[in-house]
């Protein structure tokens, strides 16, 4: 019996719920093992994967180590482990989950706003107390990269195991680097984000291990998820035109023009993005055409996915 591909997705948190309606979206639902605190799962209609629950960060760790095949996380914490492209391909981008990995300092400090100001402050508060700043956080690759591209290096990173908002106002910390989704936490904390000070936009990330072994059983199964999930994300965005054909040349000359901007031939009509549908509707019915049906497909499969094709070069 072939080793199956290994999935794995958040166990806990509105992440978790995120991640299973997307896959149910995607005509994947989560099957769980043991009840609804079970840590193995399967996808309904996709045999040969094993779904493993993990924390967030349990998912990076896993990516980066080749104990998974697949995995849904965060992209700061899969940066967080370092040289993320020898390790890992981030596949898609699921747009949720999203987090922004800033550089907050208190609202007190008027003349800081920019990492320019930051690094003249670090410089001065050296020289007056004999010691460097230091930075809260637990992003402590991410800190260092982003601060020497900027030019500060008059700090110290102080690891944080907590609330690392809370690191100002309590002495432990003069500033800080931290996930944020509003803003409003930092804020409440008497803090703000400097005006450069954004490090990354994560996101939730549908990411794939270049240091797992793949088999060819497993490279099949990932095909047929990340098909689906691309064949679903394609309809998302996409909307088929559908009218009564003349054969006439006014109607190819329509058809031509909308080509022109993006619009695809299909055997009955055509597809077009759903941002544009409405003026090639009425591009169709200046011509003569109509009445046109405007539709959503529930799925676009494509003869080839580029995604699984991109896997496939990296992994083999």
């Amino acid at each position: 019996m072939s080793e199956p591909l290994i999935l794995a997705i958040p166990s806990k948190g509105r992440l978790k719920e995120q991640v299973e309606e997307w896959l149910a979206d995607c005509g994947l639902p989560l099957a769980v093992s043991g009840g609804a605190r079970g840590y193995l799962a399967s996808l309904k209609g996709l045999p040969g994967v094993q779904v493993r629950l993990l924390s967030a960060s349990d998912i990076a760790d896993a990516l980066g180590a080749g104990e998974a095949h697949l995995g849904v996380t965060g992209e700061d914490l899969l940066r967080e482990r370092g040289d993320l492209e020898s390790r890992a391909m981030l596949l898609r981008a699921l747009g949720f989950g999203r987090a922004d990995l800033v550089v907050a300092a208190p609202k007190s400090w008027l003349d800081v706003d920019t990492m320019a100001d930051l690094e003249e402050v670090a410089h001065d508060f050296l020289a007056r107390t004999g010691r460097r700043m230091r930075v809260a956080t637990k992003y402590l690759a991410q800190t260092r990269s982003f601060f020497a591209r900027h030019g500060v290096v008059d700090y110290r990173i102080t690891e944080s195991g907590g609330a690392t908002e809370g690191a100002p106002a309590s002495g432990a910390a003069e500033l800080i680097v931290d996930i944020t989704t509003t803003g409003a936490t930092l804020a409440a904390n008497g803090l703000k984000i400097l005006a450069d000070g954004l490090i990354l936009k994560s996101q939730a990330q549908l990411t794939a291990s270049l240091k797992a072994a793949w088999s060819a059983d497993q490279l099949a199964a990932a095909e047929h998820l990340l098909r689906a999930v691309e064949a679903r994300a394609a309809a998302l965005t996409s909307s088929t035109l559908i009218w009564p054909a003349t054969g006439e040349p006014a109607e190819a000359k329509a058809v031509e023009a909308l080509t022109a901007i993006g619009a695809t031939r299909r055997p009955h009509g055509l597809m077009i993005e759903t941002a544009r549908a409405a003026q090639a509707a009425a591009a169709l019915t200046a011509a003569g055409l109509g009445p046109v049906t405007v539709s959503q497909p529930d799925f676009v499969f494509e003869v080839e996915c580029a995604a699984f094709l991109a896997l496939k070069h990296r992994v083999i």
